[in-house]
Formats: C-alpha cells, sequence, structure tokens
C-alpha cells in the first residue's frame, strides 16, 4: 500500500513539472515571478502552398479535317507518339476517286497543251516562209497558251485533291502521349469531332495562383513585375498522394491580368518530366520556399488566439505586462510563429502562465532558466514532502 502511495506522489510530482512547462499553466511559486525574453531575430525557413493543376506543354486536340467513317484506329491509349505518325484513317474511297479524276483530267490537259504546242511550232515555221500570215501564227500561239492555262488548272485541282486524300490519314502534330479515344471503328466524324488528345509530357507545366496581395508584395521587394520570375527559388511539387516530386521546377510565367472573380494571378511553373509520372489532367500543390535571416520568431505556447486573433503579453519598463495583438506569416512549423506585425527588435514578452496574467499587470520578470530552476526546485519538494507523509501511515 505505501508503494503504491508514492508511486502516485511522484506521478503527481511529474504532472506539476509538465504542467510548468506548458504555456497555459503555471506552477505556484508564492510570488509573482514570470519569465520574459528579449525580442530578437534569426534566420527561418518557412513555404507557402497554392492548389494547382498539371498540363502537358502541349495538350493538341486531334480532330480530322474531312468527314467521313474511322477506318483503322492505328493507335491505343497511353501511347507514345512521334510528330506526323498516323493515329486514324478515314473512309477514303470516294477521295481516291477524286484524285483519280483528276489525275485524268492533268493528263487530258498534258495531250491538249502537246497538241497545241505541235500546231504552234507548225505554223512558225509556216510563218517564216511566208505561208501564213501573222494572224494565224497567233492564233496558234493562244490556243498554246490556252492548253497550257487549262493544265495548270488540272494540276491545281489534282493537287487539292490529293491533299483531301491525306487529310483522310489523322497525323500526330507533335511528339507525345494519345488521351482517350471516344471513338471507335465505324463511327462517323467531321471536323468538329475530337478524336483524342495528344499530350508532350516531356516536360509539364503547373498551373497555380497567387494573390493579388502576394503579387504585389513581391513586385514591390523585387523592383517590378519584370523582376518577380527571376527572383523567384525553385518551386517544389506535392503529388495528389501526399508525396513530394522528385524533381524540382522553375516559375517561367505570370499572367499580366488579375482575374477579377477571384482577385488572383496565373502562374505556371516548369517541371522536367523524365520518367512521365506527371500526367496531363493532374493534380498537386505548389510549394513555394522562403526564407529570411532576420526573422522574429517565438513559440506558439506563449501566443493567445481570441476571436481569430493572435496576442502576446509584452512588458513594460515599469514591469506591467500589457496584451498586444501580433500577426504572423501564414505558415509555420507547428512549434513557432514568425511575428510579421505587433513586435519589434527589442520587446520582451512573457513565455509562460499567460492565462494567470491580465492587462497592467505587475509582475517580476524572471529568465525562462531561472524559470525552469524553481519548477523543478518545487518539484523536488513537493515529493520529497509527500514521501515522507506517505511513509508515516
Amino acid at each position: 500500500m505505501k508503494k503504491k502511495n508514492i508511486l502516485w506522489l511522484v506521478a503527481i510530482a511529474a504532472m506539476a513539472a509538465s504542467c510548468g512547462k506548458s504555456g497555459g499553466g503555471r506552477p505556484q511559486f508564492g510570488d509573482n515571478e514570470y519569465p520574459v525574453v528579449t525580442v530578437g531575430t534569426q534566420s527561418a525557413a518557412s513555404q507557402t502552398t497554392y492548389p494547382a493543376t498539371i498540363k502537358g506543354v502541349q495538350d493538341v486536340q486531334i480532330s480530322p479535317k474531312v468527314g467521313g467513317f474511322i477506318t483503322q484506329i492505328n493507335v491505343r491509349e497511353g501511347q507514345t507518339v512521334s510528330a506526323g505518325q498516323t493515329l486514324f484513317v478515314i473512309d477514303n474511297a470516294t477521295y481516291q476517286a477524286q484524285v483519280r479524276q483528276a489525275q485524268a483530267a492533268v493528263n487530258t490537259a498534258q495531250s491538249q497543251v502537246n497538241t497545241a504546242k505541235l500546231t504552234f511550232d507548225n505554223s512558225k515555221q509556216l510563218h517564216e516562209n511566208n505561208v501564213i500570215g501573222d494572224y494565224e501564227l497567233q492564233t496558234a500561239e493562244n490556243n498554246m497558251q490556252s492548253a497550257q492555262a487549262q493544265l495548270a488548272q488540272a494540276q491545281a485541282a489534282l493537287a487539292s485533291a490529293k491533299e483531301s486524300l491525306s487529310f483522310c490519314y489523322v497525323k500526330s502534330p507533335a511528339a507525345g502521349v494519345v488521351g482517350t479515344l471516344p471513338l471507335k471503328v465505324g463511327a462517323l466524324v467531321n471536323a468538329a469531332s475530337v478524336l483524342t488528345t495528344v499530350s508532350n509530357n516531356s516536360q509539364m507545366e503547373v498551373y497555380f495562383s497567387m494573390t493579388e496581395k502576394d503579387v504585389l508584395a513581391m513586385s514591390k521587394a523585387h523592383g517590378g513585375h519584370g523582376q518577380v520570375l527571376s527572383e523567384l527559388p525553385q518551386v517544389r511539387l506535392q503529388l495528389a498522394d501526399g508525396t513530394e516530386y522528385g524533381h524540382s521546377g522553375t516559375v517561367t510565367k505570370m499572367s499580366g491580368v488579375i482575374d477579377q472573380a477571384t482577385g488572383t494571378v496565373q502562374m505556371i511553373a516548369l517541371f522536367p518530366n523524365p520518367d512521365r509520372l506527371l500526367k496531363s489532367g493532374g493534380s498537386g500543390t505548389i510549394i513555394i520556399p522562403s526564407s529570411n535571416e532576420a526573422a522574429i520568431v517565438i513559440p506558439q505556447s506563449c501566443v493567445m488566439e481570441v476571436q481569430n486573433k493572435k496576442f502576446v503579453y509584452t512588458l513594460g519598463k515599469d514591469n506591467k505586462v500589457r496584451s498586444t495583438e501580433i500577426k504572423v506569416a501564414p505558415q509555420d512549423d507547428g512549434t513557432n510563429y514568425v511575428v510579421t506585425e505587433g513586435l519589434q527588435v527589442g520587446d520582451k514578452y512573457v513565455t509562460n502562465g499567460i492565462t494567470k496574467l491580465q492587462d497592467q499587470m505587475e509582475i517580476v520578470p524572471i529568465t525562462p532558466e531561472r524559470y525552469q530552476q524553481k519548477i523543478q526546485e518545487q518539484a523536488k519538494e513537493m515529493s520529497a514532502g509527500d514521501i515522507v507523509e506517505a511513509m508515516k501511515k
């Protein structure tokens, strides 16, 4: 029974010591001593995150230039294709007939040209021998030029027919990866039909938006919009599964227009994609790291939150505390805050026991080291006394 009492009292002592280390509670020293720290600066690393959408550097919708039935699909979804590779074949029987017809017209026109040229050459000799006059010679020359013009017209029609026939073979305009194939062989398509999308994913563009306030702050800090992109650090990408992408990216583009609906500016970061891990249409989170060599960093445990506002107790020259509102950076490490407004270098603030304080309350400032020492002393005294009492029972 005595052993159980001793263990119980030791546990109470440990709890008292741990409560003394928390920001809200404070051991009962019997005096008005509180730990106070003077505000200084230190280097602090932080990061800002933005939701992002992943797209290929070149996402091309593939549509036919001519209408007809699909007779061949030469690729599969997700296949890597090269520029100029045939993806689909449209029924081309009609276009082949038009080519043959146009070729026949060219052959006929060529024959007419040959005949007209022979006639002109013969008329030229006769004119030199004064057998025919100028009129007959000019007429023969005009007939030859007319035949040549008809040949040129027939050749143009043949070229047009061949081009229309080539449109039946739908080719990829760029190297990339084939997207979905919504249509099957036998489907009737026209110029408005989307057969698939080819995405160039050797590099990926990641789209994200920054607030107007953030962009203005960066512009002022770096001397204008033109310098913002060059001054931004390498960014990282968190994937949809929570893991971080293995390659860093560079912010290469920034829109010159603010979206009135959202009040944001669109940014584009370029990421290499050697392993083809990133897919067009995916989502993620852009991480922009930042560092501050002269940041004011304070523990979160000494900060009170009231109606979404943050306060610390600062100490005046008269040793009286005052509740002071502060503003902090939006990103934190879960332990400390980076103060952006409300505190200056040289200010003093209370680090522990803040729930016992009130505005204009006078305290006796001590160092955090002395504060921890008093906690340990009190814990030792309490446990020793209780053990003696427990032993008497």
